[in-house]
């Protein structure tokens, strides 16, 4: 299997860390991709026609993408570990796309920065994305906190992620003085060795 991959990408964080977390971090190798979609530069368009990374090649059929469907994959392909059956999938699934929307919207406004020139930015846009952030940590921190104490599971990763990629792109917007559970939760995750084996460069 080869992942098309970035350090910086909070959704190739995810896969990376399930990886770890299912000890399977040596059975893919691992493609650089950068690039943007006004300048797709070496994304893998050719295995994602939407150019964004990760991108997953696999021996048993298409190349798989977006992290949500790799992490599946991968989740099955190593036992079936983060993904637990029953009732209990719907919450962890829910908790992963509220995390998903939290990393979509902190790329918009990074890329509203980095990527839009600048008399075309829209700070009141910027805004909005923030306000959806701050949404969805508040429900974390309200009523997701319990079960992200509980086993782990594929959420929790990808909430963590969601919450790393904020402190390492926005470092400015301080997500813990509301939230001190949440921020608890998250000082005590990033201990985990595959958050620490991951922390994003670039």
């Amino acid at each position: 299997m080869r992942l098309y991959h970035s350090p910086a990408s909070p959704f190739v964080r995810k896969v990376m860390m399930l990886l770890h977390e299912t000890n399977q971090i040596g059975a893919v190798e691992i493609v650089a991709a950068s690039g943007t979609a006004v300048a797709p530069g070496t994304m893998p368009v050719t295995h994602n026609p939407l150019g964004k990374i990760p991108a997953l090649e696999r021996p048993d059929g298409p190349a798989l993408y977006d992290s949500r469907v790799i992490c599946r994959y991968l989740d099955d392909h190593g036992g079936g570990i983060l993904y637990p059956k029953g009732n209990r999938l719907w919450d962890v699934l829910t908790v992963e796309a509220t995390a998903d929307g939290i990393m979509d919207a902190a790329i918009l406004m990074v890329y509203e920065g980095r990527v839009r020139p600048e008399q075309y930015q829209y700070p009141v846009w910027v805004d909005a994305q923030w306000q959806k952030i701050s949404r969805a940590i508040d429900v974390l921190n309200n009523r997701w906190i319990s079960h992200l104490a509980g086993p782990l599971n594929m959420g929790q990763i990808a909430v963590a992620c969601a919450l790393g990629y904020i402190d390492f792109r926005l470092p400015e917007r301080d997500w813990r003085a509301q939230n001190p559970d949440l921020a608890a939760w998250f000082a005590d995750f990033s201990n985990r060795d595959s958050f620490q084996a991951t922390i994003p460069t670039g």
